[in-house]
């Protein structure tokens, strides 16, 4: 692919803005842990990326959805996370890909998959520092503009409004009493304590530059406005019942869970072959 075409490409898209956040968050912050990180993520994905494809003998080997895990997992994790985690949680991000895959296509987000994990495997700590949530409120509309460019890009608005509405609406009926919410929550706010730095921060992060994720999310409007609901509703319960920080990856991971199973219910079966009599008679009148 010639490079001007491949920049215009989604993943070409992700990887201009990615490392802009990075380089703006670094350069805010005044801490260069993360683009560290940054360096031993991408790397980590990257080798076992160029590994599996090696092993599945693969004829084309181009990592550049690796590089985007790999970015996507350092501007998530903590700055202050030891090199083995932030190597480790990209590593197992790159193997779910190749090893939760139907025709070599992953089914599950492996970033959400591997950020997931490396919380109970890892006790990783993630403080989306590369949504700028550690940042002032004005640092938000950077999240907005480069998201608003993916998403553009890749023609998933759909997914994304319907996301937040339910997600936002979930929340609010959360915090009316619908369902118990739990203590920290509670003690911070519930519903409001989502509209306010690091949370909201995460949820566009992730609504614009990881729900939207090509090959694991839909391409038909009907289709992406399930996707996003099932993901903002999932997301938006967990968070309510036990608070925490990775509701949205199990939002996301519920969507692709919805995903394989419409692929497999719905999946047409295959047409009867002809008969071999029918065949032959077919070919004697014609």
């Amino acid at each position: 692919m010639k490079p001007k075409v491949w920049l215009k490409s989604p993943k070409g898209n992700v990887l201009l803005i990615l490392p802009a956040f990075l380089g703006i968050a670094s350069a805010a912050s005044r801490d260069w842990g993360g683009a560290k990180n940054a360096l031993i993520a991408v790397g980590s994905a990257v080798a076992f990326d160029v590994g599996c494809c090696l092993i599945e003998r693969r004829k084309r080997i181009f990592p550049d959805g690796a590089f985007i895990t790999g970015l996507i997992v350092s501007l998530i994790l903590s700055v202050t996370s030891p090199w083995y985690v932030v190597a480790a949680t990209a590593a197992v991000s790159i193997l779910s890909k190749h090893l939760l895959a139907y025709r070599k296509k992953p089914l599950f987000n492996p970033a959400a998959f591997g950020l997931l994990l490396s919380v109970p495997i890892f006790h990783a700590q993630q403080s989306w520092w590369g949504a700028f949530g550690d940042l002032p409120g004005w640092f938000l509309p950077v999240v907005l503009i480069g998201g608003f460019w993916v998403t553009n890009r890749i023609q998933k608005f759909p997914q994304v409004f319907s996301f937040a509405v339910v997600y936002l609406l979930a929340l609010f009926v959360l915090d009316a009493g619908v369902l118990p919410l739990h203590a920290e929550s509670l003690r911070t706010g519930g519903f409001y304590d989502a509209l306010r730095p690091p949370f909201i921060n995460a949820a566009l992060f992730f609504a614009m530059l990881m729900l939207t994720d090509p090959p694991t999310s839909p391409a038909k409007t009907t289709d992406q406005i399930v996707f996003g609901a099932i993901a903002g509703a999932a997301g938006a319960v967990i968070y309510g019942l036990f608070g925490g920080l990775i509701y949205l990856y199990i939002g996301l991971l519920a969507g692709n869970f919805y995903q394989v199973l419409r692929f497999k219910f719905s999946k047409r079966p295959a047409k009867p072959a002809r008969p071999e009599s029918e065949i032959r008679s077919y070919r004697r009148l014609s």
